[in-house]
């Protein structure tokens, strides 16, 4: 956000605002008289009505009189709002015991309905449990009405208060530009300057006062030295030094050096000019107008110099230093002239508004004195709007989309330039508070939104010092989320600038932490505070269990993996549930009111959402029956692959090719699923082998058992087989069949024995299968053969047989269960995949993924 120079004028405004307020703060005996027990004060004491009955009538009395002043007014709302914090606290007299007597109730069962009768003991019993019911809610009911009475009453006054508000920035005072009032403002001008001098050339010549200077003089004459040296050199001593840490671009963490070492532009010119106030102070020679001047003088200094600190930061003179606006050099150096043009205005105000207050010099000069301060401000806001849609079109393209950064940034940009336009066009003819309560917000405006911006660099360099990623600070969450809070805690800042009043505010706040009733109980924020930390603390604690079962516990039990996970699943639902039902329970939510509603939205709910609850249930399934576990090999749905977890709705299966593939679980429990690896790994391999015609089929045959038996992944018992599976046109077919410890290493072992194959056959003299490749030559035509009947013609025509091509002999068996091999990196868990029927655990059919 751009705009952010008057952010430490903001403070200042502040402070004027809230000296200003009529804030009471009545002698504490007084007030405790007239509100009774305190809202802390022990629950079971009931309130005293009969002071409360005093302060409630004379409340009504005041609002009837229009002619009470603003300042009783808001006396008045202190003490009720104190008594209804009471009454709050009152109705929660003998809760327990309430609840403890309606149980009692509950007990004896309903009531007997008309025309029924029940026991003699039971109705008596009836009777004394409801009286006593009745009278321990008596105090809870004359709680709720004083509440009730007393929240009224602050309501009507906030209403008068605000009604006199808006009366107040719509009356027209006298017209500054009327050449009539411009001897008034003179008068008073040059009367204060008369006061001050008479004030210090009597002071000077009283004898109390220069002994009163002669003692303190040395402590005077060291606050004026060092207040006028840090006032004269400590603003640019600081600002050089900033400057030399921001150019130290190698330096760690130098961002967040130079901007708090940058605080010492505010911090040292301010002391400064509090060490020479206190020496005007203990000088004595300070009058009662002087005195009011002096004091305020510390205030005027720190909006001086915290306009010109935000004026550095957002219109910086180092290029290295992040910037809101994307300006050029000239434009900047301009910004930060206006900026801290306004502080000046905004300052010299506040010391117009002590010095000369409207009360003392009347409303024709306060009227002249203001407007041309109102005319500089405006004109200081119309500049810096300026400067702001400037910057937006500087970081503009061709055709290039407006984010929502210069969205704002145009927003703020052209509100500054009416504002500035309207505020003086307002104050000409004489809406002075109107054009004040414009003007001098929307520049605190623009600088509330600079020290925002200035808290969220700094977060983020904090962030990325950290993080030592001082780069990668910006694109992080957590920088992100804390400067939304801060945007959030500007927003009462914002509303106290724009007039809104701190009771305001701390109505908007009571509102809130009381909460809404629903049914029988009240939900206030603090209900979902508790309930937030006691499931927070439920849910730490459960997963901590998780991970201590995870890694501890379960590791030294007979439970397979799949057994391990489904525990800790459990343990975490379970704990998750129980975590909410005691964080309900804690912060006292009645959830039984709702259960009507819960029921009537249950049936639609139910239609909407029973494919989430079905796999929801099927995940249970899962989970508990365990037919398919992490780490088992699949097939579902004509998907195989490898499962890597199972959550609340869904199965994620790894496929050969690592894709991952999300599966329902309700496909898992209620179609037909084949589990290659789920009881052992163990399974069947099947290699087909070609072999010439010629060839001794009884050394085939030992051969090829050896070769199988030489295998280590091979299971002996039982051995592997050799099988002459029959004849083909081509080849004599035989099969190895073995069974395989890990079948995910089946296509290892088949290219092994492949190999092998190769090797033993060349060695023992024995031919594979080879086919070779024919080519036809196309045949000259040939007279139409005569006596041939149409079958011996069709016959003579017909094509001799072909072998196929490419295939050579020896390599592959006819087999209809055999597929084309694919890359070897398309396996499971091991180096190979097979597949087929299983035989004690999987069967790989010479068929390879």
């Amino acid at each position: 956000m751009p705009i952010l120079r008057v952010m430490p004028v903001l403070l200042l405004w502040v402070m004027f605002a809230c000296a200003s307020l009529p804030l009471w703060s009545p002698d504490r005996a007084v007030a405790q008289e007239m509100v009774g027990p305190a809202a802390g004060a022990d629950e079971m004491k009931a309130p005293d009505y009969k002071q409360w009955e005093k302060t409630a009538t004379r409340a009504e009395r005041e609002i009837a009189d229009r002619e009470t002043e603003s300042a009783s007014y808001e006396m008045m709302r202190g003490y009720l709002v104190q008594w209804r914090d009471t009454f709050l606290g009152a109705q929660g007299l003998n809760a327990s015991r309430i609840a403890s007597v309606r149980s009692q109730l509950d007990a004896l069962g309903p009531a007997p309905a008309e025309g029924e009768t029940e026991p003699d003991d039971i109705a008596q019993r009836r009777r004394e449990l409801t009286a006593q019911v009745a009278e321990l809610r008596a105090p809870v009911l004359a709680a709720e009405e004083a509440y009730q009475r007393a929240d009224g009453l602050i309501r009507e006054i906030d209403r008068v208060v605000r009604e006199r508000q808006t009366e107040e920035l719509l009356r027209i005072w006298p017209m500054p530009l009327n050449p009539a009032n411009w001897p008034s403002a003179a008068a008073e001008v040059s009367g204060l300057a008369v006061d001050l001098w008479d004030e210090g050339s009597g002071r000077v010549n009283s004898p109390a006062a220069q002994s009163t200077t002669r003692d303190n003089l040395p402590a005077i004459l060291g606050l004026l030295a060092v207040g006028l040296l840090l006032m004269a050199r400590g603003r640019s001593l600081m600002e050089r030094l900033t400057q030399q840490l921001q150019d130290q671009a190698s330096a760690r963490g130098r961002k967040v050096t130079s901007l708090l070492v940058s605080l010492g532009q505010i911090a040292a010119p301010v002391a400064g000019v509090v060490a020479v106030s206190h020496a005007i102070t203990l000088s004595g020679l300070a009058g009662p107008r002087t005195t009011l001047i002096v004091e305020a003088l510390p205030a005027v200094g720190f909006i001086l110099y915290s306009a010109g600190w935000l004026a550095g930061r957002i219109f910086p003179k180092n290029g290295q230093q992040t910037s809101p606006l994307n300006l050029s050099v000239e434009r900047r150096r301009e910004g930060r002239f206006h900026t801290a043009m306004f502080g000046v205005v905004l300052a010299l105000d506040g010391l117009r508004s002590v010095a000369l207050p409207p009360a003392r010099v009347g409303e024709a000069a306060t009227s002249v004195m203001a407007f041309p301060m109102i005319v500089l401000a405006g004109v200081v806001l119309f500049r810096i709007g300026q400067l702001m849609l400037a910057s937006v079109r500087n970081d503009l393209g061709d055709d290039e989309p407006t984010s929502f950064r210069n969205s704002v940034i145009d927003l703020l940009g052209r509100g500054a330039i009416a504002i500035g336009v309207i505020g003086p066009l307002l104050a000409a003819p004489g809406y002075i508070a109107a054009a004040t309560a414009l003007v001098y917000p929307a520049g605190i405006t623009l600088g509330l939104i600079g020290l925002l911006f200035v808290l969220q660099t700094l977060v983020v360099d904090l962030y990325g010092l950290a993080t030592r990623n001082e780069e990668g600070g910006r694109d992080a969450l957590l920088p992100v989320l804390i400067g939304f809070l801060l945007a959030l805690a500007m927003v009462p800042l914002l509303a106290l600038v724009w007039g809104a009043r701190v009771a305001d505010l701390t109505e908007i706040w009571a509102r809130f932490r009381e909460g809404y009733q629903v049914g029988s109980t009240r939900i206030s924020p603090t209900n979902f505070l508790l309930l937030a930390i006691v499931f927070s603390i439920g849910y730490g604690i459960t997963r901590l269990l998780q991970g201590a079962l995870k890694s501890q516990i379960l590791p030294k039990t007979r439970l397979d993996q799949g057994g391990r996970n489904a525990v800790v699943s459990g343990v975490g639902y379970l704990g998750i549930i129980l975590a909410a039902l005691v964080a309900v329970n804690s912060a006292g939510l009645d959830l039984s009111n709702l259960a009507i509603v819960a029921g009537a939205l249950s049936v639609g709910i139910g239609f909407g959402l029973q494919n989430i609850v079905g796999n929801f249930v099927s995940g249970i399934i899962l989970l508990i029956e365990r037919p398919v576990s992490e780490g088992d090999w699949i097939e579902v749905g004509g998907v195989q692959g490898t499962v890597k977890s199972i959550s609340v709705r869904s199965t994620r299966i790894q496929t050969f090719d690592r894709t991952d593939v999300i599966v329902p679980n309700q496909d898992l429990v209620a179609g037909r699923v084949t589990n290659w690896t789920r009881y052992n790994m163990t399974g069947r391999l099947i290699v087909p082998v070609g072999v010439a015609y010629g060839c001794d089929t009884r050394k085939v045959e030992r051969v090829l058992r050896e070769i199988a038996e030489a295998q280590p992944l091979a299971i002996l018992n039982p051995p592997p087989s050799v099988v002459f599976m029959g004849f083909t046109q081509e080849f004599m077919s035989f099969e190895i069949r073995v069974i395989l410890r890990d079948v995910n290493f089946s296509l290892s072992v088949r290219s092994d024995i492949n190999h092998m194959i190769v090797q033993r056959f060349a060695e023992e003299g024995l031919r594979l299968t080879h086919m070779t490749r024919e080519v036809w030559p196309p045949e000259p035509e040939e007279p139409e053969p005569e006596g041939l009947d149409e079958e011996e013609m069709a016959a003579l025509l017909a094509p001799a047989p072909r072998q196929k091509d490419n295939v050579p002999k020896g390599t592959s068996a006819v087999d209809p269960r055999a597929e084309d091999e694919d890359d070897p990196e398309d396996e499971p868990d091991g180096d190979a995949d097979a597949d087929g029927a299983t035989e004690g655990g999987a069967e790989a059919t010479g068929s390879n993924r």
